[in-house]
């Protein structure tokens, strides 16, 4: 089937990849009951990756309610994996992906289906997530999160253009898109998502975001986990690079760029005083902008700081991530480090 073709939508697959998140997923699953459900046959499969918290109990215990919930087990434990649990087996038009971590707002169902039939060139969809903060920490890196400086052209993340994009979060996707594309790469621990964006755009098909879909997603964060994170984007990056032979958008490469002027600037700034001046002004700017866009960006002047803090962990993580997988991907041609596989959360 190819990108314009009229199908059914009413036939609605959510589905949730999940693993110990015992407090959350119960939340999550209130949510879509709640949520309008006109005109649709809705499924929910929570794909868990063999929790051991209390998380298997929610699910059952909303199913016993709600006979549309369904708990299906992920053995693999991987994110990919999960989702491609839930959506390779037929039976519906439109899948979505959630987080276990999100509630949705009452009209994101349809609003969904709403966007996909009024832009039939559009494989999937997507909308604009609020965070929600469960401590000072958690606020301020969702504030650096929900910034341009922080994370450039995330628009799921600071809802600054709506139209064509290159990804969105909890996509809602036509089933055709994945008969014509394929699933979720299972070899990425992190970034597939993006690399699966990536084959949608380049099937033919539009990515669109669009305001009126609204999710929140709680967060919980300390910068030692964000540093982690981060660093896993950028690797996992160059790994999905490798594997199109390009770079899928130019705006990954800012963050490496960035920490090789830091490594290089400081190896030949005492060669000459020109090249010292070059590097502290270099450094002073990008404080600068930093420290600006942090008091934008803070809800309070004194979430400033850590702001500016999250600002500079996402960029230094990204980068020195990046940087890795160049030497581990395209340098020496190695598979992804064991390591790099453990999810942080």
């Amino acid at each position: 089937m190819s990108p314009g073709t009229n199908e059914a939508l009413s036939r609605v697959r959510v589905v949730i990849p999940c693993r110990n998140e015992a407090g959350y997923i119960g939340r999550c699953l209130r949510s879509l009951a709640e949520a309008d459900r006109h005109g649709m046959h809705l499924e929910v499969w929570v794909c868990d990756g063999m929790s051991d918290d209390g998380t298997r109990e929610e699910v059952r215990a909303m199913a016993a309610v709600h006979p549309w919930v369904k708990l299906i087990d992920n053995p693999a434990r991987t994110t990919p994996q999960a989702m491609n649990i839930g959506l390779r087996p037929a039976g519906y038009d439109i899948g979505i992906i959630l987080g276990a971590h999100a509630e949705v707002d009452a009209g994101f169902l349809e609003a969904n289906l709403r966007a996909l039939r009024d832009h039939p060139e559009a494989g999937c969809v997507g909308g604009v997530i609020e965070n929600v903060y469960t401590d000072a920490w958690s606020r301020r890196i969702g504030a650096a999160m929900g910034h341009p400086f922080g994370v450039g052209g995330a628009h799921f993340r600071t809802g600054l253009r709506q139209g064509e994009v290159d990804t969105v979060a909890f996509g809602a996707y036509r089933r055709a898109v994945f008969e014509q594309v394929g699933y979720f790469d299972e070899r990425l621990v992190r970034n597939q998502d993006d690399e699966f964006n990536f084959r949608v755009k380049r099937g033919g098909w539009a990515i669109r975001l669009h305001a009126s879909i609204r999710s929140r997603y709680y967060v919980r964060a300390g910068l030692r986990k964000l540093y982690r994170q981060y660093w896993q984007y950028g690797y996992w990056k160059v790994y999905v690079n490798r594997l199109h032979g390009t770079v899928t958008t130019l705006r990954q490469l800012v963050p490496a760029a960035f920490v090789l002027f830091l490594l290089l600037g400081a190896a030949v700034a005492w060669l000459h005083p020109v090249l010292a001046v070059g590097y502290a002004a270099g450094i002073a700017l990008y404080l600068l902008a930093a420290g600006i866009s942090a008091l934008r960006a803070s809800s309070s002047p004194g979430d400033a700081p850590g702001v500016a803090a999250a600002f500079g962990v996402l960029h230094l993580a990204y980068g020195f991530g990046y940087l890795r997988g160049i030497i581990d991907f395209l340098i020496f041609g190695r598979e992804p480090k064991a390591a790099s596989t453990a999810l942080s959360r």
